[in-house]
């Protein structure tokens, strides 16, 4: 079974998600059967390289809110991740433009170490407030998940992987999706949004039962 994941490393939902699509898995009995992919996807290609603005000062901004009132929409997005195990630090997460990222994650896909580069660039966005956008930060995750840190600083001062991550993009656009995170099994079941685990269970055990008959 394939599922394939449209997300961004600065999306809280995203996270959250994950955790529940995971926890599906091993509630479906799928983990082993399943290939998952994560695919890329911005939700502010604009962000400025190297801001480091606060995430709550940047929402505030974004929807004309106060920054307390900001600070308060975070806090509740961080007691739904607490549901999954996840500690988000609101006060220290970091706004940082994504693309880097994403090509460090193409590169982690191609050596077999994507999933290991995924959880790491999420937990560094909202539970260790680093900056996903900082050279020195992706090459210290990349470090960590196994990948050579010559290779990683090769392919981040240059454009390599930029085009597997615009396509994901554009494929993202031509499939409808709106927002993320946005999951496909076997190309034909969508899930939109953080679903409950039951959701996933339900679609995936479909799915499943589909490819044994």
């Amino acid at each position: 079974m394939k599922i394939e994941v449209w997300s961004d490393y600065v999306c809280p939902f995203c996270y959250i998600g994950k955790r529940r699509l995971e926890e599906a898995l091993n509630a479906a009995d799928l983990k082993d059967k399943s290939e998952v992919v994560f695919k890329a996807f911005q939700l502010d290609p604009n962000t400025p390289v190297g801001s480091e603005g606060s995430v709550p000062a940047s929402l505030a901004r974004k929807y004309g809110t106060s920054l307390e009132e900001a600070k308060g929409m975070l806090q509740n997005v961080a007691i739904q991740a607490k549901t999954v195990g996840l500690d988000y630090d609101v006060e220290a997460m970091k706004e940082a433009n994504t693309f880097n990222a994403h090509r460090l994650a193409k590169l982690a896909e191609q050596e077999g170490k994507d999933a290991a580069v995924t959880e790491r660039l999420l937990e560094g966005h909202f539970v260790k407030g680093e900056t996903l956008d900082n050279e020195e930060t992706l090459l210290a995750i990349a470090e960590e998940a196994g990948l050579a840190r010559e290779r990683v600083q090769q392919v981040l001062q240059s454009d390599e992987f930029a085009e597997e991550v615009k396509r994901d993009i554009e494929e993202a656009g031509q499939i409808g999706v709106r927002g993320v995170p946005f999951f496909v099994i076997n190309r034909k079941y969508a899930i939109s949004g953080a679903q409950p685990a039951e959701t996933f269970v339900q679609a995936l055990k479909k799915a499943a039962g589909e490819e044994t008959n």
